[in-house]
């Protein structure tokens, strides 16, 4: 990415929204983190800028239109034009449906669905009239394949899938050089499952295979740098969308079966522990959480779909190395 650019992250305080600043930063982007959290934010700037971009912060609600729009505008006075938009910023609630309350149901989906909707409009109401810019939203495998004791997380992904995909056909139509790419991401090692509002008995974790926030970070920054629709990445992530689209009956009952015991750890969980769905969870957190010994630093199934041209290419050149020595 050339530098200089201006990058917009909601939820850039910790995880997947901070290793991608991170990630940014490596190359000289301006980066603006938007989050709830005073104290988090600060140490993500600092990070921001010891990585080598320069940073600005801004306390933002995404559930809240106008505090987005408040932040674009912040963000533009500040560091210039926004060149990319990320809309990142997620709350959930692991629970079984039937022990939710409508406020829990209401509450994710103002944050994950709606807060990125917010942002889309931010960012177009800027980047429309100079015909240029890139919004990237990041969604999940859980956008096609829903899982139990997840419901309003992934009926909020879902919803962003369905939006997005109006968006695509819209800027089509306007013949508009904006450019929409959605990055579908597998089980993520971030902090969210220390502040993720939990009715289980157990500690919540990410279904393993699970994959180290940077990972994640730098699928998101090829996918803002390449004209790419989506971008899914890791093949645990692939798997799911696939099997979903042959075997969906199956699926329910598989997960019926193990989608309970594969979210939680063999710890108990602390009851009434503070959760982060209304206000910032307590404590200083970075972009990892508890699992670093789980998780795996590279997916070679990302690594090949960013590398396309170069693996045809490669192969295209094995098979005429093939039919030159069979014609010898």
């Amino acid at each position: 990415m050339d530098s200089g650019k201006v990058v917009v992250i909601t939820g850039g305080s910790a995880g997947i929204g901070r290793a991608t600043a991170v990630e940014f930063a490596r190359s000289g982007a301006h980066v603006a983190l938007l989050a709830r959290g005073a104290d988090r934010l600060e140490s993500a700037r600092a990070e921001v800028e010891a990585a080598g971009g320069r940073a600005m912060a801004a306390r933002v609600d995404v559930a809240d239109a106008e505090e987005v729009e408040a932040a674009a505008g912040r963000v533009e006075n500040e560091l210039g034009p926004i060149d990319i938009w990320i809309n990142n910023a997620m709350v959930s609630v692991f629970s079984p449906i039937k022990q939710m309350t409508p406020d829990e149901f209401a509450r994710v989906t103002d944050v994950t669905y709606l807060g990125a909707v917010h942002g889309t409009l931010a960012a177009l109401r800027r980047m429309l009239p100079r015909d240029r810019g890139t919004i990237v939203q990041i969604g999940s495998a859980l956008a096609y394949r829903a899982i139990p004791l997840q419901a309003a997380y992934c009926a909020a992904k879902h919803a962003l899938q369905g939006f997005t995909e109006s968006l695509y056909s819209e800027l089509i139509h306007d013949g508009s050089n904006v450019h929409l790419t959605m990055v579908q991401l597998p089980a993520i090692n971030t902090p969210q499952f220390e502040w993720v509002r939990n009715r289980l008995p157990r500690r919540p974790q990410p279904v393993p295979p699970i994959f180290q926030p940077e990972v994640a970070a730098r699928a998101i920054v090829w996918a803002a740098e390449n004209r790419r629709r989506e971008l899914v990445v890791g093949l645990p992530a692939i798997q799911a969308i696939e099997a979903n689209k042959l075997v969906p009956g199956f699926l329910d009952r598989f997960l019926a079966t193990n989608g309970y015991n594969s979210q939680q750890s063999d710890e108990n969980d602390e009851p009434n522990r503070p959760d982060n769905l209304w206000e910032p969870a307590p404590g200083e957190w970075g972009s990892h959480g508890r699992f670093d010994a789980q998780a795996k630093n590279r997916s070679w199934a990302l690594w090949a779909d960013t590398h396309r041209p170069a693996i045809v290419a490669a192969l295209a050149a094995l098979g005429l190395a093939v039919l030159t020595a069979r014609g010898r």
